[in-house]
């Protein structure tokens, strides 16, 4: 009854503010027309290519996107449950392809399992109780086929519009609940030849930047999530569904963070801090107006020097969305426009060609096996005459100590030489490449964090604990007795694309 009643006042709400079926009463803002001009490319641009794809287009309205999507893919099926929005969506957009306009409740519809290519969704699950939007999550990760998207956006935390409402159903979630419950999703395909289990790896998820710039709302927020195979990564993991829940739950913590940055320095969780990032940063010769992808990005205090000391516009992507969450809290504190964060992983992100004019990554890409393909993808976005800096976690020829292997295991880390990490940078077409042995450097600023760590160690226990203290001082030990025995090196890394 209870579940009835919430769908009735959302049927209200909705034929309230579809009565003209126009832009306005669609988007609930008075400022509908402009706003849509600045974020319907901005959206677009973060979606997979749809070339060949089904799509299910869930909330389509009167089909701001409608008309796009159906002109890139090979079927668009646009769903929406006010009829007004439908019959508009359909007046405007039904000759311009191969598309199908169907007025429904969502939580009613059922497609055929591996029926479609990409399900987008723009403002619709926030109008969804907590159960129906699990019930509907397991639909989309049955109809997509191996290796579809899901993109969704909604608003977080408050509503955005700016329309006069006499009742607000919406539920607004947090960016955290939408992830926890995205990732968590396991669906069973197995058969008596083969044990097959999907879920979602997140490829994206980032603030609407024309909101920011426009209403300076940081609660817009899009996903794009991809149906992949998940028993090899749950045995690779340990029994975490996906490796951004390991960096969540596991290294990265927020507490982790936290204690990691009382190490390195306010607004870094990277070798050296500040002393390192301004060193590196320096040996790119930045200047205003240029771009720069920070991939690995932590907490963000590498992109605001960046941003405030050389005026250049920074994209900070990081996998742990602990990391994200921190730097964005930031990034509101700091008022810096030139800066944008986003949980994305690198290996699935997309850009268009010579988006960039440097690529600067610190102490990431150890998580990363596939080097050459990521090294191919920063080529790719890196423009004529682009730089390339990295500093990294490397390691000395094998064989390595059991107690080093135990740790890379553990870890999860893939770590080569510095030698061979450079060869990998030629292999893929960058030129002027220097593959430095930083081991020393990285010994003396271990020695000079333990230092400080001990001048401070009344502070760090008051703010975290013993315990906390004992595990990070006996972690930077660890790190340098690898480093004596040179099983662990450190490696800087620069390129140009010529």
């Amino acid at each position: 009854m209870e579940k009835e009643t919430e769908r009735n006042m959302m049927t209200e709400f909705w034929k309230e503010h579809s009565k003209f079926a126009t832009v306005e009463e669609m988007m609930l803002d008075s400022n509908a027309q402009e706003l849509t001009q600045h974020e319907l490319p901005e959206i677009l641009s973060l979606l997979p290519s749809l070339a060949a794809s089904d799509v299910l287009e869930l909330g389509a309205g009167i089909g701001r996107f409608t008309r796009h999507l159906i002109g890139k893919a090979r079927h668009v099926t646009a769903v929406d449950f006010m009829e007004k929005f439908v019959e508009k969506n359909k007046k405007d957009n039904s000759h311009l392809g191969n598309a199908e306009f169907i007025q429904a409740d969502v939580t009613k519809l059922d497609f055929p399992k591996h029926s479609l290519d990409v399900v987008f969704s723009n403002w619709l699950l926030m109008y969804l109780s907590d159960q129906e939007l699990k019930s509907l999550a397991e639909k989309f990760i049955m109809w997509l086929r191996p290796g579809g998207y899901l993109f969704f956006r909604e608003s977080c935390f408050h509503q955005s519009g700016d329309c006069k409402r006499d009742f607000n159903p919406t539920h607004y979630r947090s960016p955290a609940y939408y992830n926890h419950l995205m990732s968590s999703l396991l669906l069973d395909e197995s058969d008596q030849t083969e044990k097959k289990c999907y879920g979602f790896d997140m490829v994206l998820n980032k603030t609407v930047q024309t909101y920011v710039k426009m209403k300076n709302n940081q609660n817009q927020l899009c996903w794009l999530m991809q149906k992949v195979r998940r028993d090899a990564v749950q045995q690779h993991q340990g029994g975490f569904s996906t490796f951004q829940e390991f960096l969540d739950n596991q290294q990265y913590t927020r507490r982790g963070i936290l204690r990691y940055e009382k190490m390195f320095g306010s607004g870094f969780v990277s070798t050296g801090g500040f002393s390192t990032t301004k060193e590196f940063v320096d040996m790119l010769n930045l200047t205003a107006g240029q771009k720069v992808l920070d991939v690995g990005c932590g907490i963000g205090g590498g992109d605001f020097y960046m941003a405030k000391t050389f005026g250049v516009e920074v994209l900070g992507m990081d996998l742990s969305s602990n990391m994200v969450e921190i730097a964005m809290e930031r990034a509101v504190k700091e008022k810096l426009p030139l800066v944008q964060f986003e949980v994305s992983d690198a290996t699935k992100r997309r850009f268009p060609d010579a988006a960039f004019d440097v690529v600067y990554s610190r102490d990431t890409i150890l998580h990363i096996r596939d080097k050459l393909d990521l090294f191919r993808k920063f080529y790719s976005w890196l423009k004529p005459g682009g730089k390339l800096l990295i500093s990294d976690y490397c390691c000395g020829e094998k064989p390595w100590s059991p107690a080093f292997q135990d740790y890379v295991n553990q870890r999860g880390y893939i770590l080569y030489t510095p030698q061979r990490y450079g060869q990998f940078l030629s292999e893929v077409g960058f030129s002027n490449v220097r593959a430095e042995d930083r081991t020393e450097q990285f010994i003396q600023v271990i020695k000079a964090e333990l230092q400080r760590a001990e001048k401070m160690k009344e502070e760090f226990i008051q703010e975290f604990s013993q315990e906390d203290y004992d595990a990070v001082v006996n972690g930077w030990t660890e790190k340098l007795q690898r480093c004596e025995t040179g099983d662990q090196r450190w490696g800087l890394f620069y390129a140009t694309k010529e």
